[in-house]
């Protein structure tokens, strides 16, 4: 006797029942919104590691820049400064403040950077950073 020829109650049924197809739809259900929360922490995650980069590339080109006064001047100043770059197109905002440290014409840059003109207390990155200015006679 084929499967076509069996009378109806006996065929076996092939197929998803409505009991499966609602626990397959419920465990989707609690999944989906646990993979979206997941993809969203990285994208913060992604987001925040992209800021930081950048406002290191701020504190670094200060850096450079005070290397390059230092070289045209030969002198250094110690004091607090700011200013403001632009890079990727935002608005960084940044802090320096030189101190001379206990070595003779050794000074030590402290650079904070935020992405917010109040972000000094917060900033997103901080670079400390030692030159030394020529002293007379010594030829460094």
């Amino acid at each position: 006797m084929t499967a076509a020829e069996r009378p109806f109650a006996s065929r076996i049924h092939v197929g998803f029942t409505l009991v499966e197809v609602m626990v397959a739809l419920a465990v989707v259900a609690v999944a989906l919104p646990a993979l979206l929360l997941t993809l969203s922490q990285q994208l913060d995650g992604l987001r925040y590691l992209d800021d930081r980069r950048q406002a290191q590339w701020i504190a670094a080109n200060r850096l450079a820049e005070l290397r390059l006064v230092l070289g045209a001047k030969g002198t250094l100043q110690a004091g607090q400064i700011s200013g403001r770059e632009e890079l990727a197109g935002r608005s960084w905002f940044w802090w320096s403040e030189g101190e001379e440290t206990q070595v003779p014409g050794f000074f030590r840059y402290k650079i904070a950077v935020s992405d917010q003109e109040d972000g000094q207390a917060s900033p997103i990155q901080m670079l400390d950073g030692y030159l030394a200015q020529e002293r007379p006679g010594n030829g460094r």
